[in-house]
């Protein structure tokens, strides 16, 4: 398989899903109007939760339910690229290009480059968003470097979670399979308060969640006392590692297929 191919193939894809994403306001709303409402849900809503003793985080409660919004957010861009996978399987059109494309791998690359763009669109929105509600930054330019780094990683990881299942199922009946688990990882980990807040059975879960390194570190970046850094980006490039050969597993289940 020549450079030139794969990338002709990879940039179809990306192309095909990007476009489909951006036309179609069924698809593009409802992935900015969930990040929005947690926004405005947790950082309005719950912020109150700040006045906690304890509760040290000097860049305001806006900016730290901001960190959990931008990944959250990623996540979920990832699984729902995912959603678009199962979608085009059912469709036929996925086993059509499996039967064109020279290398296969490319279009799981295809699909990833897609859903990496669908979280940057969202990013653009959100941020302009936070930062019209009052939102403080105590990070530099190199901090939130970091921190969307950290949620492009995430969003890479989730969605070879997804690509992954939607291949091997290759029915959008797979949907809550590619959503739930990404869900509850989120969710277990400290998503209100800092995980020194937290008691009980949810902070010896949230202790071992690797979600909670990735929110310590973006939440250290946006106030501008970057923490656990190398831990959040090796746990992040871990789960798109173990993903990546997760998907890969898809596509030889796919190929078997077709």
């Amino acid at each position: 398989m020549s450079r030139p191919g794969f990338r002709a193939t990879a940039g179809a894809v990306a192309w095909r899903t990007i476009h489909g994403f951006t036309s179609n306001p069924a698809l593009i709303v409802p992935s900015l109007i969930f990040p929005l409402f947690f926004f405005a849900a947790f950082a309005g809503g719950l912020s109150t939760i700040s006045k906690v003793p304890q509760f040290n985080f000097p860049t305001g409660y806006t900016a730290f339910q901001f960190v959990f919004v931008v990944l959250q957010s990623s996540a979920f861009g990832g699984v729902f690229t995912g959603f678009g996978i199962a979608r085009d399987f059912e469709t036929g059109f996925a086993r059509r290009f499996m039967l064109a494309a020279p290398n296969r791998t490319a279009i799981v690359v295809g699909y990833a480059l897609a859903a990496i763009v669908r979280a940057m669109f969202t990013w653009v929105i959100l941020t302009g968003v936070a930062l019209v509600a009052g939102m403080q930054i105590d990070g530099s330019g190199v901090d939130l470097f970091g921190l969307f780094g950290l949620a492009l990683l995430v969003n890479l990881a989730a969605n070879l979670w997804a690509a992954g299942v939607a291949m091997r199922v290759r029915s959008i009946q797979s949907g809550p399979f590619m959503q739930l688990p990404v869900f509850l990882i989120l969710f277990l980990s400290p998503v209100y308060v800092p995980l020194g807040l937290l008691s009980g059975w949810i902070h010896g879960v949230a202790s071992v969640n690797p979600a909670t390194a990735l929110l310590e570190a973006g939440r250290g970046f946006i106030s501008g006392r970057p923490t656990t850094v190398g831990v959040a980006f090796a746990a992040a490039a871990g789960l798109a590692l173990i993903f990546a050969l997760w998907a890969r597993g898809g596509l030889r289940s796919a190929e078997s297929s077709a």
